[in-house]
């Protein structure tokens, strides 16, 4: 059962909205068009509620439900004295919801222009209701591609009506173009792709409203977490506490020439709230750890002798993989990890080379959490980087089917999966895409596990913490932020009460 300290938000498949919206309509209480009324209020007051509606609005209708939303906004727009132009290339015959729709804001004065580019480009607000949920091939028409890509050279601000148009609302994959919004408004149940993938991108601010679906929405497993208690979640030291209450973690990795990965992980481990760090490394890597990080123990490495044994036995935790390599060394490491993790109560985090490892190597275990990128992914599985991001939901579910425990798929909204619940973390930005900052995160998490949270806890309470650091970080800018800029941040934010994301 997910941890009552993580503040978190249900979210859906759009199957699941729909089928909702149905059971509704059956209790009698109201119409489809009712909902589509209900959705239109809602956009016409965040308009307002975000001051944009002093200059003309152009929405741009498709031929589904995101059409009539914007048909009866356009209406509600001109009723309230606002200027409002739709756009749209409709079928010849118009059936039900639309129809409707369409004839309430023609009765208002309202007229329809076919899409204009020159018009389009020089509009200040736009709102996009063209596809939403309604996409329903891999590739855009082309001239829907077109349009979009038109949208997107636009200097306007533009809202979409429940999803950007061109993103799938499950996945958050856009399979070629997408609507770039400055705000998305969804509908009846926040659908899940919004807040992951290529949908982080493109979505911009979201906001949602219930259109009276509380009661018909499912339970769900998946959520979207937007706050954490972090005292609620560590554990409470005591005065006399001693530097072993706190936990002994190892740190396995780096081979020759890599260092600078287990110096991270180590001090992440650190920062963290570890008592007791030890680095298993390469023998001459000891002057550097020492030097950077004096904190932090050391055993040298070259081949596995009995005292390395004996550390990998002392720690309650290990994170291996952080500068490992793939060669002898390394996979020799990690087979006496496995042999350690098979008789023992112990912790560990998989990151890195250790996963390449393991993909040579397959096998379950439920004492560890696995942190891969989307490459490390797509060959623990066998298939390719795009398959990946094309839906990582399955591809997460897929990776904890083989490999058991927590797995954390890390990227634009870092997924979070135990076989149970699915948590979507949208914290972060572009500047951890550079060397170490998967590192820190694994480091981050191994130091939470020795301090005694359970895995699933470790892991949120990790990439919340990780990525808020990103966040604080960038204000200085995302470009040429550094993997090790965010161990102050990682400080202040655990010593915190309340998390907000």
């Amino acid at each position: 059962m997910l941890n009552k300290a993580f503040i978190v938000t249900p979210l859906y498949k759009s199957r699941q909205v729909k089928d909702a919206e149905m059971q509704k309509v059956k209790t009698g209480d109201c119409s489809l068009f009712n909902l589509v009324e209900l959705a239109a209020s809602a956009a016409f007051e965040l308009l307002q509620q975000l001051e944009k509606t002093s200059d003309p609005v152009y929405l741009l209708a498709g031929n589904g439900n995101n059409g009539s939303d914007a048909y009866v906004l356009a209406s509600l727009l001109l009723k309230a004295g606002v200027t409002a132009n739709v756009m749209s290339k409709h079928k010849a015959v118009l059936h039900g919801e639309l129809q409707q729709a369409q004839k309430i804001y023609m009765d208002q004065g309202g007229t329809i222009q076919p899409f204009c580019e020159s018009t389009i480009l020089s509009a200040s607000v736009i709102v996009d209701g063209l596809l939403g949920t309604g996409l329903r091939q891999e590739k855009l028409t082309e001239e829907m591609d077109k349009l979009i890509s038109v949208i997107n050279e636009s200097k306007a601000w533009v809202l979409s009506l429940d999803v950007p148009s061109g993103i799938d609302a499950d996945t958050g994959f856009a399979y070629s173009t997408a609507v770039k919004a400055n705000a998305t408004l969804t509908f009846g149940g926040t659908k899940q792709g919004l807040y992951t993938g290529r949908s982080r991108h493109f979505s911009g601010k979201i906001y949602h409203v219930f259109v009276g679906l509380e009661k018909q929405l499912p339970k769900t497993n998946t959520w979207v977490i937007t706050q954490c208690n972090v005292s609620h979640v560590l554990p409470v030291r005591a005065k006399d506490v001693h530097k072993g209450d706190n936990g002994k973690l190892a740190v396995i990795g780096g081979d020759s020439s890599m260092m600078g990965a287990v110096m991270m992980a180590s001090e992440a481990g650190l920062r963290a709230g570890a008592g007791l760090v030890s680095v298993i490394s390469r023998p001459e890597h000891l002057l550097a750890v020492n030097v950077k990080r004096p904190e932090v123990m050391f055993c040298a490495c070259d081949t596995l002798e009995e005292k390395v044994r004996s550390r990998i036995d002392w720690a309650e935790t290990i994170v291996i993989g952080p500068g490992l390599g793939q060669g002898a060394w390394g996979e020799t490491l990690l087979n006496a990890v496995k042999m350690s993790l098979e008789s023992s109560h112990q912790a560990c985090v998989i990151d890195a080379d250790a996963l390449h490892l393991l993909k040579q190597q397959p096998w379950r275990h439920g004492q560890w959490v696995l942190t891969p990128h989307t490459g490390e992914a797509a060959r623990l599985l066998n298939i390719s980087r795009r398959e990946v991001e094309q839906n990582r939901f399955s591809a997460i579910k897929q990776l904890h089917q083989i490999y058991g425990g927590v797995v954390v798929l890390k990227g634009a909204g870092t997924l979070i999966y135990d076989g149970e619940d699915m948590i979507i973390a949208p914290v972060g930005n572009p500047g951890l895409a550079s060397g170490g900052s998967g590192d820190v995160l694994s480091g981050l998490i191994g130091g939470l596990l020795a301090q005694g949270l359970n895995m699933m806890n470790a892991a949120i309470l990790g990439v919340v913490i990780h990525g808020k650091a990103a966040d604080l970080a960038a204000i200085e800018g995302e470009i040429g932020m550094l993997a090790s800029d965010l161990m102050p941040f990682i400080r202040q934010l655990l010593n915190e009460e309340i998390v907000k994301i």
